[in-house]
């Protein structure tokens, strides 16, 4: 179902592409849009156990593309180092892809939101409770449950043939 690297030799392990998940900050989720039109849309998010969550808005393209479409892809480059002399770039990336839900349970939500309060407000859940107060029935999270993980590497950063890393 899912087409493998073209470039084999670049394709990184399952263990290093979750490290650039677990690593980033953000990335570009990608919808089926209006019209047939591809929606990419830049979001910060965290990773857990073959899951992706996101905070969003809880009305908008992204919303109603997800009802419309539940396949959905996320991709996060975790390094980009341009090398003019070589016409080239060092990079690193992951892509996920799977299927992606609105999560309507009170619980599942928190949690959701609980997991990216730690990843970007570290030990400030005095601040978790201060954005549940503040938008309460307006939150909206989104969960991603990948079904497939690719990851790839310049091959300038893999090492050589035949060595291991």
């Amino acid at each position: 179902m899912f087409r493998p690297l073209r470039r084999v030799r670049q394709t990184l392990s399952r263990s290093e592409t979750e490290a650039i998940l677990r690593a980033g900050t953000s990335g570009v989720l990608a919808l089926s849009g209006d019209d047939g039109y591809p929606y990419a849309v830049p979001m910060s998010y965290v990773y857990d156990q073959d899951r992706l969550y996101f905070h969003c808005a809880d009305a908008g393209h992204k919303l109603d593309a997800i009802r419309r479409c539940e396949k959905a892809s996320f991709c996060v480059i975790g390094q980009d180092q341009v090398v003019p002399a070589e016409f080239t770039t060092y990079f690193r990336s992951a892509i996920a892809f799977g299927r992606i839900r609105v999560l309507e349970d009170p619980a599942e939500a928190r949690a959701a939101l609980t997991l990216l309060s730690d990843k970007y407000a570290p030990g400030d859940r005095a601040g978790l409770e201060r954005e549940l107060e503040r938008f309460g029935a307006h939150l909206c999270l989104l969960e991603l449950r990948v079904e497939h993980l690719s990851g790839k590497a310049a091959r300038e950063l893999l090492p050589p043939s035949g060595t291991q890393a």
